[in-house]
């Protein structure tokens, strides 16, 4: 039995958050999101911004930000800062499928990016959707796999289990709740905590609220 297209979600994923930018008013372009600084702007900046790059720019991009992910990340956001938001939304439909370092594991990193970036911006605005179970069943496994994260550290020593989705993961207390929640909480969202459940959820609030995570 062949895997999911991870390409074609990662395509649909990113359809779908170019569909609810072009709907926000020029105020919810200027709030913040989930990322901690960052405007809904700044995260629509980030998530594109490593597309055009080929070998040598991403190269260039890593020297000038002392090879530091934080650093470059905050380069890539910079080099748009001037741009509209009408630009920024092209720039998302120009790049739908992820290429370069995005495609790496098999699309996984341009799915897992898009998807918890365009939570960040619907949770901070209030905007709930429902995420595609197919997505979810690629993006919840790969965070918790993906270094930059830093989701093994948060959820070390817990077992997460989606009520939505077939997924268990891990040894110990039980944190339970909806795969989206689990996906965000993972990944450093403080704000998906009061969707989880179980004796592990209160462990995984005390990490994510004291900084340790």
């Amino acid at each position: 039995m062949s895997g999911p297209d991870v390409p074609a979600l990662a395509v649909a994923e990113r359809a779908d958050l170019a569909g609810l930018l072009e709907d926000l008013t020029p105020d919810q372009w200027e709030a913040g999101s989930l990322c901690t600084g960052w405007r809904v702007r700044d995260v629509v900046a980030h998530l594109i911004g490593y597309e055009g790059m080929g070998a040598r720019e991403t190269l260039s991009c890593a020297v000038r930000g002392r090879f530091g992910l934080g650093r470059m990340n905050a380069l890539v956001v910079a080099d748009r800062a001037g741009w509209p938001t009408g630009e920024l939304v092209a720039d998302v439909r120009r790049h739908l499928r992820p290429r370069g370092v995005t495609a790496l594991f098999g699309g996984r990193i341009g799915l897992t990016d898009a998807l918890i970036h365009h939570q960040d911006i619907r949770r901070a605005l209030g905007l709930p959707r429902v995420v595609p179970a197919e997505r979810l069943a690629v993006v919840l496994p790969f965070t918790l796999f993906a270094p930059p994260l830093g989701a093994r550290r948060r959820v070390r020593g817990l077992r997460l289990v989606a009520t939505d989705l077939d997924f268990r993961s891990g040894d110990g207390p039980e944190v339970t709740g909806p795969a989206e929640a689990l996906v965000m909480a993972a990944a450093g969202r403080a704000d998906a905590l009061g969707e989880l459940t179980s004796p592990g959820a209160d462990a995984l609030a005390r990490r994510l609220r004291s900084g340790s995570a």
